[in-house]
């Protein structure tokens, strides 16, 4: 199997040495791990696309390379010159330092690098490491990741759970935010929603004068719904949430075409 991976957090971050590994366990000793990852962090930029201007690409070793871009641009760099003659079979991304569940899920650029690879007909997959009280001080705050990456991929590999649908489906996992002995399992999850974490702008005021805005996050440990990814990783589960692109809100269609007589 060959497998490309990819992060939002940059080539040098520790999430992506751990995909790394859990690419490996996935390729075996015949396959081969194909790094593209943007050459700086790219944190929040979803399916952002360098679109006005080239992006740089640098060989850094042996199936290794760093791109001056968004995660999505690494993976049209990997499809359409690292890999043009042979392309992956599976592309990984993340491990994402903090989850990309709820509405994170809609800024991610972890995400954004699925969202790319499922446009482009490769079956994707995303994996992020919940933060929490549990794990951020452990030497490894990745081990839930590294303990469970591999067998949730392999899981995922199953052939009826991919498609070949115009808008194909993609699978974003999150790992809870607890020690890896602690995992319960995986769940099948929805898309989650906090209803008191939004981003927003705070202001500060440089040495010189001048004003600038950060933006800050909201509260990640907020209860989302049952059966919600969220609410399962805080539950202590894997979640695993099936996702495409086609943002067709299907149940106003008709509600739509009766406004519209």
């Amino acid at each position: 199997m060959r497998i490309l991976i990819t992060n939002d957090d940059g080539i040098n971050a520790p999430g992506l040495r751990v995909l790394t590994d859990i690419a490996h366990q996935i390729a075996g000793a015949d396959g081969e791990v194909w790094t593209v990852a943007p050459a700086f962090e790219q944190s929040g930029v979803g399916h952002c696309i360098s679109y006005t201007h080239p992006t740089m690409i640098a060989e850094l070793g042996p199936r290794r390379f760093a791109a001056e871009g968004s995660p999505a641009d690494c993976v049209i760099a990997g499809l359409y010159d690292v890999l043009k003659d042979n392309p992956p079979d599976l592309l990984l991304s993340g491990v994402n330092r903090g989850n990309n569940a709820a509405e994170n899920t809609l800024y991610s650029g972890t995400i954004g690098a699925c969202i790319e690879g499922a446009l482009q007909g490769v079956r994707s997959i995303a994996l992020s490491q919940f933060y929490g009280a549990d794990n951020k001080d452990l030497e490894n705050p990745f081990e839930a990741a590294a303990a469970h990456g591999a067998a949730t991929v392999r899981a995922l590999l199953n052939d009826t759970l991919w498609d070949d649908a115009d808008y194909q489906v993609f699978y974003n996992v999150n790992f809870p935010p607890v020690p890896a002995a602690a995992v319960k399992g995986m769940a099948a999850t929805t898309q989650g929603f906090r209803l008191n974490t939004r981003f927003r702008a705070e202001a500060q005021t440089s040495p010189t004068g001048r004003k600038f805005l950060w933006v800050r996050g909201g509260p990640q440990h907020e209860p989302t719904a049952p059966g919600t990814d969220a609410a399962a990783n805080l539950d202590g589960y894997v979640s695993i949430t099936p996702m495409r692109v086609d943002l067709t809100d299907y149940t106003m269609v008709d509600k739509l075409k009766d406004a519209l007589k």
